[in-house]
Order: structure tokens, then sequence, then C-alpha cells
């Protein structure tokens, strides 16, 4: 199966489904089941600097009610690292031009509105992976992740592959 890899919490707001649409500056012709990938950077969700992300609207928000969050602070293990959080369909890859961007967006029923736009970088010129039948597992798996598109299964084997 192709897997993703993300920072968190960008991982684990696709496998609670807040986050439908993962934006890219690179394109992809593959369609079909993907693996969605937490990387090991912590930069975003441990409070390193200006990145802490996890305490600002709506990212705060959206973790608390999934029951991720206690009074702002990452439950311990809460946010899996190095591992398989989920799998999904990616059915499109929809360049972001003006008429993407100025128009609402409907692809299988969904809109971009807020906070799906707060969770991307929606610039010109980039890229909305379009993701459907998103699926947590119910335990993360853990896997060294890759750049790019790559090969993974769950006996252990990947290969980097765009």
């Amino acid at each position: 199966m192709k897997a993703l890899t993300l920072y968190q919490p960008w991982a684990t707001l696709i496998a609670i489904g807040a986050k439908r649409i993962e934006t890219r500056s690179w394109s992809t012709n593959y369609r079909g089941p993907l693996a969605i990938h937490a990387g090991k950077n912590t930069d975003f969700i441990r409070g390193r600097g200006k990145y802490y992300i996890c305490d600002e609207h709506p990212f705060c928000d959206v973790l608390i009610k999934a029951g991720l969050f206690l009074f702002e602070n990452p439950f311990p293990g809460a946010i899996p690292l190095g591992c398989i959080v989920a799998t999904c369909e990616l059915v499109d890859c929809i360049l972001m031009d003006e008429k993407f961007l100025s128009e609402p967006v409907y692809c299988l029923g969904w809109s971009v509105q807020h906070p799906e736009v707060a969770f991307g970088d929606f610039r010109l010129g980039r890229y909305a992976w379009m993701l459907n039948k998103v699926k947590l597992l119910p335990e993360p798996i853990p896997a060294k992740g890759a750049m790019g598109l790559w090969e993974w299964s769950e006996t252990g084997s990947q290969d980097a592959k765009n």
C-alpha cells in the first residue's frame, strides 16, 4: 500500500476525520489506498518555539473534542509518532488555481471551509489531495517514514517512490 508521512498534528487530524484535504507542493497521478504515517517530528506538538500550533484555534478545539488534549496539553501517547495512524483512499489531486481558490470546492460532498482551510496550505499553485474513506486504526502501527509516496506493508518493508 502507498503511504504518506505527515508531521503531527496533521496526521492525527486526518485520522480523526477533521482534515479531508491534504495540501502539497507536488502532484501525484496515484489514486487508491493510502496509509497515513505520523512522522517523528515533535516541533508542532511539543511547544518548541513559534511553531507550536496545538494551542491555537481551531487545532486545539478539534483535538480537545476528539479527547486528545486536556487543558491544552497532549495526553501521553495521544499524539502518536513514527507510526501508521490511519488508512484512506486518495481520490483526486487538484491544482489549486484561481477557480479552485475562489469558489467552494465540491468533491464527494465536501466544501473547503474553516477549519479545513486552517489545516492546510491553500495557496495558488499548490495541490489539494482529496481523501475519502478515512479509517482510524485501532492501534498505531510502528513504521519508519519516508519522503514522498512510499510503499508500506504491515510486515515492515518499505520503499520510497513518487
